[in-house]
């Protein structure tokens, strides 16, 4: 295999839809790592998603629901909802992020452990940049990992949750699964 092959392997996406205790998720990998973790996978955002995903990376994802590249983090992530883990050990492909957003869901993928949350501005000043709180925001409505990199764990400095590109109901099924909330009501 040349060294042009191996970098195809390396952008080329396997994804699968998973079933999750937050509704189905849509995952991708490449050769490099989970890529894409994609909230409420119904077949409108499935195929937006994977429309996205194929423009970025340069060929189309490949439906692989028995993909080895997905099959540890299918099994993680159903050990993080059963509430049997408490951080994922993925490789993770960063590339559809970069820069001041991938600094930011970096140091959140690192810094804040499960049952705890931190403030947008508190985040921002952990990368220096302490002005950048309203950044620190768009960085997590542009985390394509949600879940594995939490960015359900970024709260308001005032008490509230913040947004969600997940839905507010989702973040707080998850900040109540992690014990940071009471159980939500349903």
């Amino acid at each position: 295999m040349n060294q042009d092959q191996r970098q195809e392997d390396r952008r080329q996406a396997e994804w699968a839809v998973v079933g999750s205790d937050i509704g189905p998720l849509l995952l991708a990998a490449t050769g490099t790592g989970l890529v894409t973790v994609a909230f409420h996978a119904t077949d409108d955002v499935r195929d937006r998603t994977l429309d996205r995903l194929g423009s970025r990376l340069g060929a189309e994802p490949v439906r692989a629901p028995r993909s080895p590249l997905l099959a540890e983090a299918i099994r993680q992530l159903a050990e993080y909802f059963a509430a049997e883990r408490r951080e994922f050990a993925l490789p993770l492909d960063w590339s559809l992020i970069s820069g001041f957003n991938r600094q930011v869901l970096r140091e959140l993928a690192t810094g804040v452990p499960y049952g705890a949350v931190v403030g947008y501005g508190d985040l921002a000043r952990r990368v220096g940049q302490p002005r950048a709180a309203q950044a620190v925001g768009i960085a997590m409505g542009a985390n394509p990992l949600p879940v594995v990199v939490p960015c359900h764990r970024v709260v308001e400095s005032g008490g509230g949750i913040g947004g969600f590109g997940g839905g507010l109901e989702t973040k707080r099924q998850l900040l109540a699964l992690e014990g940071v909330l009471p159980q939500p009501l349903f």
